[in-house]
């Protein structure tokens, strides 16, 4: 599965919400060391997310190869 441009706008909303981020705040290349709700918990939130809302399954273990809101992105679309 790729992301079009419209699939990266909603799984950047999506991004969004669990990082308690305005909307419109992520546009793919920040990097999650950055982001200062980027922690455990958010990372849980994201596995859940990609679940829900993709159907993809990520192993934790592959998250820390993800350098920003982009790796993410790609994590899905490549599962």
């Amino acid at each position: 599965m790729s992301m079009d441009t419209g699939d990266l706008g909603t799984f950047y909303r999506n991004l969004e919400e669990i990082l308690d981020l305005e909307p419109g705040t992520l546009k793919g290349g920040e990097a999650l060391a950055d982001l200062e709700s980027w922690d455990s918990v958010a990372a849980m939130g994201f596995i859940g997310m990609a679940y829900e809302k993709y159907g993809v399954t990520i192993p934790a273990i592959r998250l820390p190869e993800c350098k920003t809101v982009d790796n993410l992105s790609t994590l899905i679309s490549t599962r």
